[in-house]
C-alpha cells in the first residue's frame, strides 16, 4: 500500500478531519510500537510500509534506555502507557488516541503480510491486542467446538 493510500485510509477509518491529523496519528501508533515490539519484528514491519513511515516504527540504536541492538529489547508496557505515548505524540487524548490508534492498526492489519500482524498480534500483551481487527474477530480462545 502506498503512503497516500495508507493516510488516506487512516483518515476515513479514523474520521479525521484532514491528512495532517492522520499522518500524525499514524506515525504515533507506529512509533509507539516501535518501543513496545521486538526489533526484528519492527524491522519486518518497517520493510513492508511505505518509505515514509517505516522510520516511524523503527527506533534508532539505544533508543531505549539499557536497550542494545538485539530483537528482545522491547519495552514492557500496558494500554495505559500505550494510549498516553499515542496522544502525546499526537497532540490528542488518550481516549482519542485509543480510538485511532484502533484505526491505524485496522489499516495496517490490510497492508501488512498476515504473517506479519500474526507475529504483532503475539508481541502484544492482551490489552494492547484488543485494538487490533483479527483478536476483536477472534476473541473467542476456543472457538473451534467449545462448547459450554
Amino acid at each position: 500500500m502506498q503512503h497516500d493510500e495508507l493516510i488516506g485510509k487512516v483518515q476515513a477509518a479514523a474520521r479525521l478531519p484532514g491528512r495532517g491529523p492522520a499522518e500524525r496519528v499514524t506515525q504515533a501508533v507506529l512509533a509507539t510500537l516501535g518501543e513496545r515490539l521486538p526489533a526484528g519484528l519492527a524491522r519486518n514491519m518497517a520493510s513492508q510500509l511505505p518509505p515514509e513511515l517505516a522510520a516511524s516504527v523503527q527506533q534508532p540504536p539505544g533508543a531505549q534506555a539499557g536497550a542494545g541492538p538485539s530483537d528482545s529489547a522491547a519495552e514492557r508496557f500496558d494500554l495505559t502507557t500505550f494510549a498516553g505515548r499515542i496522544a502525546v505524540r499526537a497532540g490528542t487524548n488518550e481516549d482519542t488516541a485509543l480510538r485511532d490508534a484502533a484505526a491505524v492498526l485496522e489499516v495496517l492489519d490490510a497492508a501488512l503480510a498476515p504473517e506479519v500482524m500474526e507475529h504483532l498480534t503475539a508481541a502484544l500483551p492482551a490489552d494492547i491486542g484488543t485494538l487490533l481487527p483479527a483478536v476483536r474477530a477472534t476473541e473467542e480462545p476456543g472457538d473451534s467446538g467449545a462448547a459450554e
